[in-house]
């Protein structure tokens, strides 16, 4: 480099360091002043992210404030979470003094894929990007590197990490904060036990339980709180969002969540309602107002320990058998399940064919019953709202029980109640077996194979109209 060519440079970087030391309490005036947006091709920030913005420098420089300062956003879809928390990280690095820093999503694709590559992008944008290094992990300046922040996949079983950060100013950042585990939060808490300590929180209120619902319930004194809707937002695609509301009411659940900014209505995202669980089995209708209607079979396939394989015959708006079966093998239980066609003579059996429901499958098609197809649970689903399968079939079954008669089977109640939902690619995703395990809970075996009925739309002309009397449950 040249003598004249550095002379520039510290000049610059002197007119850099005076126009930082104003932005020292006013993260607005360094987003406006600090950020080339030219490179931005043009872009401003929102309304919103300039009220977020102005609120932070103006509580910074009230006389009257003690201890660390909170911020909770809880917005839809799009708005633009991600650049905003990056702003606050490049902001934070480049005016506080020896700033120690961690920023965590709820997951590592979240993290590494969007929250922290969106750092990097604006980091590019600074004036004074050339004072700091980018790396997959930290982001640090590159005179005083103990002068840093780091992307931190959290971890239930190692959250010290947000534990021990402790420096003249410390920051964390926590993005889809909804789905981040309380422990974590738990342990964040003592990081904010100084005077220059700076939290931010951003999500989609996915959750009815948690520490980031609490920062707007019985938590929200010590939280600065800010809602967005997305229908405000200058970024968010309303094409979308008014499909959104086409597809599951813009009353719903999803759309509260995703678009409104809005907590859900159930407890625990319950998939189903208990109201609508006690109305299906109050309700009686007669076999005789099934009787032109199809019979569908559905399958859930167990082999041994806790779990039991289920079927479960449906006709209509009536259920009209479940059964259990347990500790036996795929051989004969599709023995068993070919009695069954025998004496119903389904317009269509189903049977989840993940696993060792494959080997039911290929059996019943050994033995010539061409009505039965196997389901794939993880299989994509036909309607673009839900992320696969199991969970478009839940969901038709959810609309069916607003009109159906099912029996008083407790176990059956509690296996439909069971499941919670969340949201993947802004699609329903249905709770996992698995992770009802985790939750203490049983396998909504019997439910699966009810919700199997609804696996493919059947034609009325498949329909059996044997009379009431001819068809009997009694031998199973």
């Amino acid at each position: 480099m040249n003598s004249k060519k550095a002379v520039i440079d510290k000049v610059d970087d002197e007119l850099l360091m005076r126009r930082l030391v104003s932005c020292r309490n006013d993260p607005l005036k360094f987003v406006e002043d600090i950020i080339d947006w030219k490179q931005a091709k043009g872009g401003a920030p929102d309304r919103w992210q300039r009220e977020l913005l102005a609120s932070v420098r103006d509580r910074l420089n009230d006389p009257n404030r003690t201890g660390a300062l909170q911020y909770a956003v809880a917005s839809g879809h799009g708005v633009g979470k991600s650049a905003l928390s990056a702003w606050l990280a490049l902001w934070a690095i480049s005016c506080k003094p020896n700033l120690a820093g961690v920023i965590t999503a709820n997951t590592r694709s979240q993290l590494v894929g969007k929250t922290w590559r969106e750092l990097a992008v604006w980091h590019k944008r600074l004036f004074n990007a050339h004072w700091f290094t980018w790396t997959r992990e930290r982001f640090s300046l590159k005179d005083n590197p103990d002068v840093f922040i780091s992307a931190a996949a959290w971890s239930k079983v190692c959250p010290e990490a947000f534990a021990g950060l402790h420096a003249e100013n410390t920051l964390m950042i926590f993005d889809e904060a909804s789905a981040i585990d309380d422990i974590i939060w738990e342990n964040a808490d003592g990081a904010m036990t100084t005077e220059g300590a700076l939290w931010f929180v951003f999500g989609n209120p996915t959750r009815n339980t948690g520490r980031f619902r609490r920062a707007f319930g019985d938590l929200s004194h010590r939280w600065h709180r800010f809602r967005v809707d997305s229908r405000t937002a200058v970024m968010t695609d309303k094409a979308q969002i008014e499909g959104w509301a086409k597809d599951f009411g813009d009353d719903s659940d999803f759309f509260r969540i995703r678009v409104k900014g809005e907590f859900p209505r159930s407890g625990s995202n319950q998939f189903i309602p208990a109201d609508r669980l006690d109305a299906a089995i109050k309700r009686e209708i007669p076999l005789t107002d099934v009787l032109y209607a199809p019979i569908i079979i559905g399958v859930d396939v167990a082999r041994f320990g806790e779990d039991a394989s289920a079927v479960a015959v449906r006709r209509g708006y009536k259920l009209l058998l479940l059964k259990r079966f347990r500790s036996l093998d795929t051989m004969t239980f599709a023995e068993i399940i070919a009695a069954m066609i025998e004496e119903f003579k389904p317009a269509q059996l189903f049977v989840d064919e993940t696993g060792i429901g494959a080997g039911v499958v290929d059996r019943l098609h050994q033995l010539g019953f061409s009505s039965v197809i196997g389901v794939a649970f993880s299989g994509a689903s036909s309607k673009r709202k839900y992320f696969n399968k199991r969970t478009e079939m839940w969901g038709d079954m959810g609309e069916w029980l607003k009109n159906a008669d099912i029996p008083d089977d407790r176990d059956l109640k509690e296996e439909l109640a069971a499941p919670s939902y969340t949201f993947r690619e802004e699609r329903i995703l249905l709770e996992k077996k698995d992770d009802m395990k985790k939750r203490g809970l049983s396998s909504p075996d019997a439910a699966d194979a009810l919700a199997l009925t609804f696996a493919l739309p059947i034609s009325i002309e498949t329909v059996d109209k044997r009379g009431v009397d001819e068809l009997s449950t009694g031998a199973w």
